[in-house]
């Protein structure tokens, strides 16, 4: 149970990796751009072929059906709530977009993103012991640009270093003990609450990352972003015929 954890912490790890590349290195916004257009192109495969198609398989359409609209429901619900707070901007790396922002909001944005993927890297190690290394790729690979863009955000919201570092070790603890969770908690749950459950996450992982990630990976990247998404999505059906 606790491979759970270190998969969870590893994934949230990538919040703090970008906040510490956003602090001592000078990553040009176009090359943030790439990194999210691909990590678009993983998170759609990872949701569609880990998730959906496992969903449907093991609990039904119906449920898997319901459980992807809810979950796409509930986060475009409080992603419109944090954002109108200031959080609207936590994946973008423009430094203009910190703007009117507000560093607790971003934080609690960032746990948002973070809580459902990592429940459900628990869950995969269910009944396998092997955890899915499409998820924690696509959700490692698509915190990094958001440790970049939400750091910028705290530094001109006047947070420390030190204070920004210490939040995003939290988001790492926070990821751990959810993907523990996931692990125990669901470890007797019906084939159809779990189909449920990991289609709920596929719908939120759709709707973060139409409304966070493609905007700022095409605003960024350019006319090649729809050819490096393509490649990350290529990259999701290579790593889950493995």
């Amino acid at each position: 149970m606790w491979h759970a954890a270190m998969w969870g912490g590893i994934s949230g790890s990538a919040v703090l990796l970008g906040a510490l590349a956003a602090v001592f290195l000078p990553i040009k916004k176009r090359l943030i751009g790439f990194i999210m257009a691909f990590g678009t192109g993983v998170l759609i495969g990872a949701a569609t072929y880990e998730l959906l198609e496992d969903s449907v398989e093991s609990g039904g359409l119906y449920a898997t059906a319901i459980g992807f609209l809810g979950g796409a429901v509930v986060f475009s619900i409080l992603d419109i709530i944090i954002s109108k707070k200031g959080a609207k901007n936590r994946k973008r790396s423009s430094g203009n977009t910190a703007e009117n922002s507000s560093g607790l909001a971003i934080f609690i944005g960032t746990v948002m993103d973070a809580v459902p993927e990592s429940i459900i890297i628990g869950a995969s190690l269910i009944g396998q012991q092997t955890v899915s290394m499409l998820l924690v790729i696509a959700i490692f690979i698509s915190n990094i640009p958001e440790g970049l863009s939400s750091t910028a955000g705290l530094l001109s919201s006047n947070y420390s270093k030190k204070k920004i570092f210490a939040l995003w070790f939290a988001v790492l603890i926070i990821s751990a003990i959810c993907s523990f969770s996931g692990y125990t908690l669901l470890d007797n749950a019906s084939e159809e609450l779990m189909a449920g459950i990991a289609a709920f996450a596929a719908g939120g992982i759709i709707a973060m990352v139409g409304s966070t990630m493609m905007p700022e990976a095409f605003e960024e990247g350019g006319a090649i972003t729809g050819l490096i998404a393509a490649l990350g999505l290529l990259t999701s059906l290579i790593l889950d015929s493995l």
